[in-house]
């Protein structure tokens, strides 16, 4: 029997969270690499590094005072308006940079990323406002006259708006979350963060507070202190590593059988995602990474040790490589003892609950979702019970014959992998299906990935983990949605091959 899928509104709060979180890594991430070209240059030059260097010591404030919040101030207008946006966004942040820097050279400022973070968006939406007034309304040839004057007035009002009405209200909203956490490290309970940090980066909340408070006061506190024990509070590989572990050794099935290659791409190359699964699978073993994600946290804390900048991916090698001169003992200690405390509880956990999963035919399963877990323990779900589709000018329906049957109204031409960022995991299952197509010598499909932010309704098919799947769907409801469990090894790519073969690709 066919139905027609409906739209679906679910997870109202979460999403929402989730597309604030979406965006304000889509300013963040692209510049991650700004952040740690700043950091390598700060460990090694200042008077206080590895090697000591005056002159190219100088680079260090201008980049962070500058070129940083600049960067992430045009990333954010060009987001909502284009070019333009970027421009008039780069220019009224000069208003917030300039209201904290005491004198024109570097005098107790603040470094103003939570300035350009609200400050960039809101000037490129004011100039996409302003441009709607005279839109088709100009004289031909006027044109560039118009444009460039209007961006130029608006941004230098922009500027001093900023600078005397935003500015020092961001830095006093800075002072105060540097001495929030500097009270939890004084009263020694910063470890209880990962109570919240560990659960949301399954859910994929976290990108809210890491890019909106953690990266920026971190920065802050690296300024001071020359490091910031705030950027391992997620990009700790611990905790996942031990949770993969204890499946590599315990668990079952495809779980078992897939795991060590999952510790490759999580502990080496910093894909943390990729053991989300496993988590959603069994959520008791939250409790594990939680666990294991505290003591990494007690354990720099006790060391006084930290990053001096962002490390992203959350890699070892990237972890390293950013560690401050005197913190390498404190956080390697972190990464082992996070691992082994979240090893112990995932393998109490997993040996505890093996026969019941083996009698309830549950073996390692991973194609679950996380609410039919806890709701049909020990079934498989359907293959194709993640598939919705928005709207019903797309024609997709959803049957009990298989995903060929469901979307075989549709043509697939362009196949889209969307996560938050658009690198990593979706980079991952992108390569995956890419090779599964080339194998099964299919021509003339498109196999990509790119952030949800930057979905444009071009695609065919979009594929998500299931809990982006809602936003994904906000951004294209035109096009066909499937959700996996897991990029690397979902049941869900065979049948999209079926389907182009079907489709006489």
């Amino acid at each position: 029997m066919t139905t027609t899928s409906t739209p679906t509104q679910k997870g109202g709060f979460r999403v929402g969270v989730q597309r604030f979180g979406t965006f304000l890594s889509g300013m963040v991430m692209p510049n991650i690499a700004a952040f740690i070209a700043w950091g390598l240059i700060t460990a090694l030059f200042i008077p206080t590094g590895w090697l000591p260097n005056e002159q190219i010591a100088t680079l260090v404030n201008p980049t962070l005072f500058f070129l940083l919040p600049l960067l992430i101030a045009n990333t954010g207008g060009r987001m909502i308006y284009d070019t333009r946006g970027g421009v008039v966004a780069t220019i009224a942040t000069m208003g917030v940079i300039a209201s904290t820097m005491g004198t024109p050279v570097f005098d107790g400022g603040t470094p103003m990323f939570l300035g350009a973070m609200i400050v960039g968006p809101l000037a490129a939406w004011i100039m996409k406002q302003v441009d709607k007034l005279w839109d088709g309304k100009i004289k031909a040839g006027f044109e560039m006259l118009v444009n460039n004057f209007s961006a130029g007035i608006l941004g230098a009002i922009l500027a001093i708006g900023a600078f005397f009405a935003i500015g020092p209200v961001i830095s006093t909203i800075t002072a105060w979350l540097e001495s929030a956490v500097d009270w939890l490290v004084a009263a020694q309970l910063l470890p209880l963060a990962s109570i919240f940090i560990e659960p949301g980066k399954v859910l994929f909340l976290n990108n809210a507070i890491n890019h909106g408070v953690l990266t920026p006061i971190g920065t802050a506190q690296a300024q001071d202190a020359g490091k910031s024990v705030l950027f391992l509070l997620e990009a700790n590989p611990g905790p996942g590593l031990g949770l993969l572990l204890a499946f590599a050794f315990f668990g079952l099935g495809s779980a078992r059988a897939t795991a060590p290659g999952a510790i490759v791409i999580q502990f080496l190359g910093g894909i943390h995602e990729i053991y989300f699964p496993y988590i959603l699978a069994k959520p008791i073993l939250l409790l594990s990474v939680i666990a294991g994600g505290a003591a990494g946290i007690a354990t720099n804390v006790a060391f006084n040790s930290g990053l001096v900048s962002p490390a992203s991916p959350g890699s070892i090698f990237a972890i390293l490589a950013v560690t401050e001169k005197g913190s390498y003992v404190g956080v390697i200690l972190s990464v082992i003892l996070a691992a082994a405390v979240s090893f112990i509880i995932s393998a109490i956990i997993l040996r505890a609950t093996r026969k019941r999963d083996i009698a309830a035919g549950n073996a390692g399963d991973l194609s679950a979702a996380i609410a039919q877990t806890e709701a049909n323990k020990g079934k498989k779900s359907s293959v194709l019970g993640n598939i919705q589709h928005d709207g019903a000018a797309a024609g997709a329906t959803a049957t009990d014959e298989g995903l060929v049957a469901t979307l075989e109204r549709k043509p697939i031409n362009k196949i889209v992998f969307a996560c938050d960022a658009g690198m990593g995991s979706s980079a991952m299952g992108a390569s995956v299906l890419r090779n599964k197509i080339k194998k099964a010598g299919i021509d003339g499909v498109d196999v990509t990935n790119k952030s949800i932010a930057n979905l444009d309704g071009s695609e065919d098919l979009v594929i998500t983990q299931r809990e982006l799947t809602d936003r994904a769907k906000g951004k294209t409801p035109e096009a066909t949605h499937l959700s996996v469990d897991n990029f690397m090894n979902s049941p869900k790519y065979d049948e999209v091959v079926e389907l182009l073969r079907a489709e006489g690709h």
